[in-house]
Protein backbone atom coordinates (compact mmCIF):
# COMPACT_ATOMS: atom_id res chain seq x y z
CA UNK A 1 0.00 0.00 0.00
CA UNK A 2 1.07 3.60 -0.52
CA UNK A 3 3.15 5.03 2.35
CA UNK A 4 2.41 2.01 4.55
CA UNK A 5 -1.26 2.95 4.99
CA UNK A 6 -4.18 0.62 4.50
CA UNK A 7 -4.56 -3.09 5.03
CA UNK A 8 -5.67 -4.90 8.14
CA UNK A 9 -5.45 -3.02 11.41
CA UNK A 10 -5.78 -4.76 14.75
CA UNK A 11 -7.67 -2.72 17.34
CA UNK A 12 -5.93 -2.00 20.63
CA UNK A 13 -9.09 -2.83 22.61
CA UNK A 14 -10.25 -6.44 23.03
CA UNK A 15 -13.08 -6.17 20.48
CA UNK A 16 -13.44 -3.77 17.53
CA UNK A 17 -17.26 -4.01 17.61
CA UNK A 18 -19.52 -5.69 20.11
CA UNK A 19 -21.61 -8.58 18.82
CA UNK A 20 -25.37 -9.00 19.35
CA UNK A 21 -26.83 -10.25 22.68
CA UNK A 22 -24.97 -13.43 23.83
CA UNK A 23 -22.05 -12.69 21.50
CA UNK A 24 -21.41 -9.25 22.98
CA UNK A 25 -17.95 -8.46 24.35
CA UNK A 26 -16.43 -5.48 26.06
CA UNK A 27 -14.93 -2.87 23.73
CA UNK A 28 -13.48 -0.49 26.31
CA UNK A 29 -10.36 -2.42 27.25
CA UNK A 30 -11.74 -4.65 29.98
CA UNK A 31 -12.20 -4.07 33.68
CA UNK A 32 -11.20 -0.63 34.83
CA UNK A 33 -10.36 1.00 38.10
CA UNK A 34 -11.59 -0.87 41.16
CA UNK A 35 -14.42 0.58 43.23
CA UNK A 36 -13.07 2.06 46.46
CA UNK A 37 -14.92 2.49 49.73
CA UNK A 38 -14.62 5.96 51.29
CA UNK A 39 -14.94 5.96 55.06
CA UNK A 40 -16.18 8.84 57.17
CA UNK A 41 -19.28 9.56 55.12
CA UNK A 42 -22.76 9.87 56.56
CA UNK A 43 -25.05 6.91 57.16
CA UNK A 44 -25.70 5.08 53.88
CA UNK A 45 -23.57 7.43 51.77
CA UNK A 46 -20.60 5.04 51.64
CA UNK A 47 -22.74 2.25 50.21
CA UNK A 48 -24.40 4.67 47.80
CA UNK A 49 -20.97 5.75 46.54
CA UNK A 50 -19.88 2.13 46.12
CA UNK A 51 -23.07 1.35 44.18
CA UNK A 52 -22.51 4.28 41.83
CA UNK A 53 -18.87 3.26 41.26
CA UNK A 54 -19.84 -0.28 40.33
CA UNK A 55 -22.79 0.81 38.17
CA UNK A 56 -20.58 2.92 35.90
CA UNK A 57 -16.96 1.75 36.24
CA UNK A 58 -14.15 3.94 34.97
CA UNK A 59 -11.67 2.68 32.38
CA UNK A 60 -8.29 1.40 33.46
CA UNK A 61 -6.43 4.02 31.42
CA UNK A 62 -8.15 6.97 33.11
CA UNK A 63 -6.09 6.87 36.31
CA UNK A 64 -2.68 6.72 34.67
CA UNK A 65 -3.43 9.54 32.24
CA UNK A 66 -4.75 12.01 34.78
CA UNK A 67 -2.65 11.07 37.81
CA UNK A 68 0.02 13.71 37.15
CA UNK A 69 -2.49 16.35 36.05
CA UNK A 70 -4.57 16.40 39.22
CA UNK A 71 -4.49 19.45 41.44
CA UNK A 72 -2.43 19.04 44.58
CA UNK A 73 -4.29 18.44 47.82
CA UNK A 74 -4.99 21.53 49.93
CA UNK A 75 -2.53 22.31 52.68
CA UNK A 76 -3.58 20.22 55.70
CA UNK A 77 -1.82 22.71 58.01
CA UNK A 78 -4.44 25.36 57.19
CA UNK A 79 -7.85 23.90 58.14
CA UNK A 80 -11.00 25.69 56.98
CA UNK A 81 -12.40 28.36 59.25
CA UNK A 82 -15.48 27.12 61.14
CA UNK A 83 -18.75 28.90 60.45
CA UNK A 84 -19.17 30.18 64.01
CA UNK A 85 -15.55 31.34 64.40
CA UNK A 86 -14.78 35.02 65.04
CA UNK A 87 -13.87 37.06 61.98
CA UNK A 88 -10.31 36.99 60.72
CA UNK A 89 -10.77 40.44 59.11
CA UNK A 90 -12.17 42.71 61.81
CA UNK A 91 -11.38 45.94 59.90
CA UNK A 92 -13.12 44.82 56.69
CA UNK A 93 -16.85 45.61 56.29
CA UNK A 94 -19.19 42.74 55.51
CA UNK A 95 -20.20 44.53 52.30
CA UNK A 96 -16.63 44.52 50.89
CA UNK A 97 -16.86 43.75 47.15
CA UNK A 98 -20.54 44.71 47.01
CA UNK A 99 -21.69 47.77 45.01
CA UNK A 100 -23.80 48.91 47.97
CA UNK A 101 -22.70 49.71 51.50
CA UNK A 102 -19.33 50.54 53.03
CA UNK A 103 -16.11 49.06 51.69
CA UNK A 104 -14.55 48.78 48.26
CA UNK A 105 -16.93 47.97 45.40
CA UNK A 106 -16.91 44.97 43.05
CA UNK A 107 -13.78 46.26 41.30
CA UNK A 108 -11.72 45.00 44.22
CA UNK A 109 -12.69 41.42 43.36
CA UNK A 110 -11.30 41.43 39.83
CA UNK A 111 -8.52 43.96 39.96
CA UNK A 112 -10.43 47.21 39.41
CA UNK A 113 -9.45 48.78 36.08
CA UNK A 114 -11.14 47.51 32.93
CA UNK A 115 -13.83 45.55 34.73
CA UNK A 116 -17.49 45.11 33.97
CA UNK A 117 -18.21 47.88 36.48
CA UNK A 118 -16.57 50.39 34.13
CA UNK A 119 -18.88 49.23 31.34
CA UNK A 120 -21.90 49.38 33.67
CA UNK A 121 -21.06 52.96 34.68
CA UNK A 122 -20.71 53.93 31.03
CA UNK A 123 -24.07 52.31 30.23
CA UNK A 124 -25.69 54.20 33.11
CA UNK A 125 -24.30 57.52 31.80
CA UNK A 126 -25.72 56.76 28.34
CA UNK A 127 -29.11 55.82 29.81
CA UNK A 128 -29.30 59.24 31.50
CA UNK A 129 -30.37 60.65 28.11
CA UNK A 130 -33.59 58.62 28.48
CA UNK A 131 -34.17 59.72 32.07
CA UNK A 132 -37.25 61.94 31.35
CA UNK A 133 -39.12 59.07 29.69
CA UNK A 134 -38.00 56.62 32.38
CA UNK A 135 -39.16 58.98 35.16
CA UNK A 136 -42.55 59.32 33.48
CA UNK A 137 -42.86 55.53 33.37
CA UNK A 138 -41.71 55.21 37.00
CA UNK A 139 -44.59 57.49 38.10
CA UNK A 140 -47.23 55.28 36.47
CA UNK A 141 -49.36 52.95 38.62
CA UNK A 142 -48.39 49.28 39.09
CA UNK A 143 -44.75 49.86 38.13
CA UNK A 144 -42.37 47.45 39.91
CA UNK A 145 -40.46 48.94 42.81
CA UNK A 146 -37.21 47.68 41.28
CA UNK A 147 -37.79 49.87 38.20
CA UNK A 148 -38.44 52.91 40.41
CA UNK A 149 -35.19 52.22 42.30
CA UNK A 150 -33.37 51.90 38.97
CA UNK A 151 -34.61 55.33 37.88
CA UNK A 152 -33.54 56.80 41.24
CA UNK A 153 -30.11 55.22 40.71
CA UNK A 154 -29.81 56.75 37.23
CA UNK A 155 -30.64 60.19 38.66
CA UNK A 156 -27.65 59.89 40.99
CA UNK A 157 -25.13 58.80 38.36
Amino acid sequence: MANGHGGSRTPSNPAPVSGPSQLSRRTDGGPGQPARYVSGLGYGQGQELMDSQTAAPMSASGASQTQGQMNPAPNPAAPPVPLGAPTQRPDEPVTEGNPLGPGAGPGVLSGGVGTNMDAAAQDARQLKAYLPALEKTANMPNVPESFVRFVHYLRGV
